[in-house]
C-alpha cells in the first residue's frame, strides 16, 4: 500500500513508520521543512501550502500532526493547540478530497479529551462530548474532515488515550519521579485513566486502515482503564520503587506548577472503552496495565 503520513517524527509516527516499512508498504511523509528525498512532500498548514497533484494513487492517509499539549497553557499556546489541529486537518482533508482516487481511507488522530471530565461513567464512541477546552478542540478537529465525508471517503477518528512509551508523552514525564521513589497519587487518585501501549496504538492505526467497516470515532484505549491510584501502585511495583501515599501532589500545588493543563490532563477522569476495536476483532497485545508497562519499560515479571 501507498500511505501518506503527517507527524511521522512524533511519538506515534516514529513507531508507525518503521512498522509499515518493515511490512513492505510505501510510506510518504508530509514534512514542514524542505524535503530531503523522494519519500517526502512539503506542506505548510499555517500558510495553506500543500501539493498532492503528483502523488498518484493513495491507499491511506494517516494524520498525526499537532502541537504538543504537554506544556503550560498560555493563551498563545492554546491557540497553537487548536490551530495546528484544525487548520492542518482542513488543509489535508481538502487536498485528499480533490484526488481522483477515492478509495483512500483517511485515519486522523483525535483524543479521549473529546469526552471531558466524566468521573466513573463508562464512555463509548456514542457518548456525548464534554464542554471544556480539549473537548472543544477535539470536536472541531474531527469536524475538520467534512470535505472527505462529502466525497464519501472513509474517515476514521482515532480517539487516543494516554499512550504509554518511555520515549515521550505522559509516561516519559512520570518516569523520573517514580524512579526516585516519589511517585504518588494525584489528588484523590480516584480519577480514571484510559491508556494504550505504544504497540497497540500502532496496531490500532493499521487495524483502522485495513478494516473497511470502521469509520467515524474509534476509541484507541486498552480494555481495562485504571484509576490514578491503581496506576501509581502498578508503576511502583513494576519499577520496584516505593510510592508516596497519600498523594503529595495536591490539585492546587499542581495547578501552580502547570496551570490549566494540569487540571485538564492530570485530574480529569475518563473511563473510556474500546467498543469498536473489540467489535471488529482487534486483538490487544497488552490488555492490562502491568504487562503493558513491563513491556515498554523492559521490566521482567517478579
Amino acid at each position: 500500500m501507498k500511505i501518506l503520513i503527517t507527524g511521522s517524527t512524533g511519538l506515534v509516527g516514529s513507531s508507525l513508520v518503521p512498522f509499515l516499512l518493515t511490512g513492505g508498504h510505501d510510506v510518504i511523509r508530509l514534512v514542514r521543512r524542505a524535503p530531503t528525498n523522494d519519500s517526502e512532500i512539503q506542506w505548510k498548514p499555517d500558510t495553506g501550502k500543500i501539493d498532492l497533484k503528483n502523488i498518484g494513487d493513495l491507499d491511506a492517509v494517516v494524520h498525526l500532526a499537532g502541537e504538543s499539549i504537554a506544556d503550560r497553557w498560555s493563551r498563545k499556546k492554546k491557540s497553537k493547540i487548536r490551530d495546528s489541529r484544525i487548520q492542518g486537518t482542513q488543509l489535508l482533508a481538502s487536498a485528499v478530497a480533490q484526488l481522483e482516487n477515492q478509495r483512500t481511507v483517511f485515519v486522523s488522530a483525535s483524543a479521549v479529551g473529546f469526552y471531558g471530565n466524566r468521573g466513573s461513567e463508562v464512555l463509548t464512541e456514542k457518548s456525548r462530548p464534554g464542554n471544556d477546552f480539549l473537548s472543544s478542540v477535539c470536536q472541531s478537529w474531527e469536524s475538520a474532515t467534512q470535505p472527505l465525508e462529502e466525497k464519501e471517503i472513509r474517515t476514521v477518528h482515532l480517539r487516543f488515550g494516554v499512550i504509554l512509551s518511555p520515549r515521550g508523552g505522559a509516561l516519559a514525564k512520570m518516569l523520573p519521579v517514580f524512579q526516585l521513589g516519589q511517585g504518588a497519587n494525584l489528588g484523590s487518585g480516584r480519577q480514571y485513566m484510559s491508556w494504550i501501549g505504544i504497540s497497540d496504538a500502532v496496531g490500532a492505526i493499521y487495524h483502522a486502515i485495513m478494516t473497511k467497516e470502521l469509520k467515524g470515532p474509534v476509541n484507541v484505549v486498552g480494555p481495562n482503564p485504571v484509576t490514578n491510584a491503581d496506576f501509581t501502585k502498578t508503576m511502583g511495583r513494576v519499577l520496584k520503587r516505593p510510592t508516596v501515599v497519600p498523594g503529595i501532589l495536591g490539585k492546587l500545588a499542581t495547578f501552580v506548577l502547570f496551570g490549566e493543563m494540569a487540571t485538564a490532563l492530570l485530574f480529569t477522569s475518563q473511563r473510556v472503552t474500546p467498543g469498536k476495536l473489540v467489535g471488529t476483532g482487534y486483538q490487544f497485545r497488552h490488555a492490562d496495565l502491568e504487562p503493558a508497562l513491563r513491556h515498554v519499560l523492559g521490566r521482567q515479571t517478579g
